[in-house]
């Protein structure tokens, strides 16, 4: 730039730069016009040495920010910033040059271009003219070369904001060196910068001009991060201790999945040991300086935890650096499958407990296949609830449920397990009660006690309720037989008029019992016969 020191050989490429302006202009010989693809080489060696160059600065950015993220942490991410904004420049213009050759040599699969590498000197119509004239600059202010000045005028202000003011000097070489203003043509007309760069160019001197819009791309990238690199801090800490550490994202995978850690180079001093504290805890420190931290929790579920690590930097003030992490706590358990007794229930939901060994509750997922999947809880017969944070309610009958879980491993990475099936069967049918009894010998007294018929599913682990919709109870003597009907569960008044009737040794059957349990689906009970006593 501006106010960077060249070398010899950029200062003779940029020579051979201005005499192949002149010459292009002058229409000169081809032979001339080809020696003038050394040029463009040589051109294309600047921009790779400048890449290399801001690699080594961009490594340093790195190195800058492992050893004290909060001071360079910012600078680096704005260098990798430039780096992005400069790479996505170059690469426009690559992919230029690569579109003038081919169309020039009417070949997609031209010689001259192997990937995004082009060797300038397999070019065969290295004097085409009028195939950058066409593609740059175009009818009607269309062509890409308007494009190009967009993204330099765009690239330029964005370098500019970057130094914030900082380096008036900086900023003034960057207007010079990527300047896209109009200028005067060899009539003193005002033309766009567009056609005095490239209007009847040939291609071997649009290649080149392009190339040198390349190495000022690279060399304001340079020059911006230069500058952001002398923004750092000098006084950074200084470390004599190099130590080579692991750390795993897990240390237990499944069989399947990726074992993936970290592995990188810690830095220490070993003149001054560093304060941690964890709330009013102030952590005891290994022989290496690591705090220990040691917890016996109380409770399940994800668990937070931080502080702060309090360090002396060299000129005399204490730095603060905040930390936290978080971590899983989960039942000790062991799994045990009844694999004879894999059922579920249709039309109720079930209970399901499920757990993955070394993952975290809040890291499992699960889908159901042929039902519906909840948190809702669900009672046994006492009232109690079951173990388990789901529960199922299967969609459909003679069709197995697939339970597929899921989970995230400490990478973000999902891990899919084999489905879990369940055989799909009808809840049993309840037993009619009346007077708390389906079947023997009743009294007199309870009997005509009792309001109505009830249904109850005895034995079973759910607490599930069965409402009666109707019934009929029939009495006979030797007046003959005598029914009633019911359309709910109570008794009717006709009904309880029959039971009045009851004598000792008469039979009360009650049937044409129905009812209705959680799976809303209608069902006839076997009907209950009871001698009076």
């Amino acid at each position: 730039m501006a106010h960077e020191k060249l070398s010899p050989r950029q200062k003779m490429i940029g020579m051979m730069y201005l005499v192949l302006t002149a010459m292009l202009a002058l229409n000169v010989s081809k032979e001339v016009v080809k020696a003038f693809m050394q040029v463009d080489k040589g051109l294309t060696l600047t921009v790779d040495n400048y890449v290399k160059k801001n690699n080594l600065v961009y490594e340093e950015f790195d190195r800058a920010a492992a050893e004290n993220p909060t001071k360079a942490g910012p600078y680096k991410t704005k260098a990798f910033g430039i780096k992005e904004r400069a790479d996505e420049l170059y690469n426009f213009i690559q992919d230029l040059k690569i579109e003038i050759i081919k169309t020039a040599e009417r070949d997609e699969n031209s010689p001259a271009v192997a990937g995004a590498v082009i060797d300038i000197t397999k070019v065969k119509r290295f004097d085409e003219n009028n195939v950058p004239s066409e593609i740059l600059v175009g009818s009607n202010e269309a062509g890409k070369g308007y494009a190009l000045k967009a993204a330099i005028n765009d690239y330029r202000e964005f370098l500019i904001s970057t130094l914030e003011g900082k380096n008036p000097t900086a900023e003034e070489a960057l207007r010079q060196t990527l300047n896209t203003d109009d200028g005067k043509n060899e009539d003193g007309e005002t033309e766009p910068w567009v056609n005095l760069m490239f209007q009847t160019m040939p291609v071997v001197g649009a290649t080149a001009l392009l190339s040198k819009i390349q190495v000022d791309v690279r060399n304001a990238e340079t020059e911006v991060l230069n500058y952001l690199y002398t923004q750092i801090d000098a006084s950074s800490f200084k470390f004599n201790k190099l130590s080579a550490i692991v750390i795993p994202d897990a240390n237990y995978v499944t069989l399947g999945s990726n074992y993936t850690a970290r592995v990188f180079i810690s830095a220490t001093d070993t003149t001054q040991q560093p304060v941690i504290t964890v709330g009013e805890q102030q952590l005891p420190l290994d022989e290496t300086g690591k705090g220990i931290y040691s917890v016996r929790p109380s409770t399940t579920g994800a668990k937070s935890w931080g502080g702060v690590i309090s360090l002396k930097a060299p000129d005399g003030n204490t730095r603060t650096y905040p930390f936290s992490a978080s971590y899983g706590v989960g039942e000790p358990n062991v799994i045990c499958s009844p694999t004879a007794m894999n059922v579920m229930y249709y039309g109720i939901p079930n209970p399901l407990d499920v757990s993955v060994p070394g993952v975290s509750p809040d890291k499992i997922k699960i889908r159901v296949v042929n039902g519906t999947i909840s948190t809702e809880r669900v009672k046994n017969s006492r009232g109690e609830n079951f173990r388990g944070s789901w529960s199922v309610r299967p969609s459909a009958e003679r069709q197995n449920v697939q339970v597929i879980v899921s989970s995230t491993d400490a990478s973000g990475k999902t891990i899919s397990y084999a489905p879990y099936e369940f055989r799909v069967k009808p809840v049993p049918k309840p037993e009619a009660r009346f007077g708390g009894k389906n079947s023997g010998s009743i009294s007199r007294n309870l009997a005509v006690a009792q309001q109505g018929v009830f249904a109850v599913l005895p034995d079973f682990d759910f607490d599930l309720q069965w409402n009666v919709t109707g019934f009929t109870v029939l009495y006979s003597d030797r007046m003959g037989d005598f029914e009633e009907k019911s359309a709910t569960s109570n008794l009717t008044a006709r009904q309880k008029e029959l039971l009045g009737r009851l004598t000792k040794g008469k039979y009360l059957t009650i049937k044409d019992i129905k009812a209705v349990g959680p799976d809303k689906k209608p069902v006839d009970l076997s009907p209950i016969i009871l001698q009076i006593e």
